[in-house]
Formats: structure tokens, sequence, C-alpha cells
């Protein structure tokens, strides 16, 4: 599902567009400064892709005994998308505060993170993809995983890995 910041069509991006990897944390925020710094003012497309609420929502035990279905999951997914429309707009105004000429894109995606990312920067034909380092150890990405580091190992196209704030 594809949707922009605003109501109506999504706007075609334009080629070599940089796209900013945003999650609403402060190490996101700073890797669109970041971006700027190094690419200039180039045309920008913010990604923030959320997850829907999976079947494990779905469960009796995350609902106290009574499976959610129906109109609790709908309200459950409608409170989601909104938080994530939310993050989004956040993460376009600050990509536009930092002088990209930017433009935003909401992605549902119930899978793996890393491969939702090079499959959009291979659709929009980005120039470069910036992401974020949660800054974790070498311990806890090895048991959480790390979509900086699976980003970088299987894109076809320039990465800029922006280091968590000390």
């Amino acid at each position: 599902m594809t949707e922009d910041t605003q109501a109506g069509p999504v706007i075609p991006v334009p080629a070599a567009a940089v796209l900013l990897c945003y999650d609403g944390s402060e190490t996101s925020k700073h890797a669109v400064a970041v971006a700027h710094q190094i690419a200039g003012d180039r045309p920008a497309l913010v990604l923030h892709l959320w997850e829907p609420p999976g079947r494990a929502w779905m469960t009796a035990d995350a609902f106290g005994g009574t499976p959610a279905w129906g109109a609790e999951m709908t309200e459950l997914d409608a409170v989601v998308r909104e938080r994530a429309g939310r993050l989004l707009a956040d993460g376009v105004r600050l990509a536009r505060e930092a002088g990209f000429d930017a433009q935003g894109r909401l992605e549902s995606n119930p899978g793996a993170e890393w491969r939702a990312i090079l499959d959009i920067a291979d659709e929009v034909d980005a120039s470069l993809i910036v992401v974020g380092a949660r800054g974790l150890s070498a311990v806890q990405s090895a048991l959480l995983g790390s979509v900086s580091n699976a980003v970088v190992h299987h894109a076809k196209r320039p990465v800029l890995v922006v280091p968590a704030l000390s």
C-alpha cells in the first residue's frame, strides 16, 4: 500500500531522489540532517514503514482471553496507520527544514524492513539510501538483526549509514 502524506494520489518521485528511511527515532532525525549536508539540495523521498497488526495480535492472550477479530482489528489497524502517518509527516517536515525538496511515502510492511527498503529504492531508482544506525552492540545486532547492516550488504546502490548520536 502506497500513500502520500496528503490525501490524494501519490506523486511520482523524481529520478535520482535520495531515499530517507525514517522511523521517528532520534537517530533517523539526525540521519536526515546529515544526509542533506552530504547530498545537498536534491529531491528526497521520506519512507516510513509501518507494520500492520499481525496475527499475533489476534490471539486470545493479547486481548484477555477473547480473540480480536472484526471491529477490534479494524480499529487497531486504523490507530497504527494514523500514528504511522503522523511519523511520516514529521519526517517530511524535518527533511524540508533540512533543505530537501521532500515528499513522503507510507508503506505497509509485514515482512523484512531491509527488503522493503531495497525494493522501494529500486522502484524509485534512488540515487542514495539513507538509514540511521541504532547503535546496537554486536550481541544485540546478532540477536535482533540490523536493518542498516542488511541494507548495506544487499543494496546495489550507494547507502549512507548515519551513526547514532552519542
